[in-house]
């Protein structure tokens, strides 16, 4: 969810916002900016929200400290740190699981 969600903040800030706002009213790039703002957009907030049930359930499973938590969750909200926030945690879910042998 992290990578979904941050590709998608990406695509939005970098592509869909100058495209709107920077391009002439009318022409075609702002057309397709105002599509990106209005479609990614919804899109992206919507998996947000997934992305929010998803890792406050992984932090209370594998019980998480509340600042790592809040931490993991705040980063979904910053192009760039989604990704960070995703391997830090995936390392330290890794780290804290019990190891088992495959059969």
């Amino acid at each position: 969810m992290a990578w979904i969600v941050g590709v998608l903040l990406i695509v939005l800030i970098l592509v869909g916002v100058p495209l709107k706002y920077l391009t002439d009213h009318g022409s075609s790039p702002q057309d397709l900016g105002e599509w990106i703002t209005t479609y990614l957009g919804v899109a992206h907030g919507w998996l947000y929200m997934v992305f929010l049930v998803t890792a406050s359930l992984l932090a209370r499973k594998a019980r998480w400290p509340l600042q790592f938590t809040l931490v993991t969750l705040l980063c979904g909200t910053v192009p760039i740190l989604s990704f960070w926030a995703e391997r830090r945690a995936t390392a330290r879910t890794r780290a804290e699981a019990p190891v088992t042998e495959a059969v």
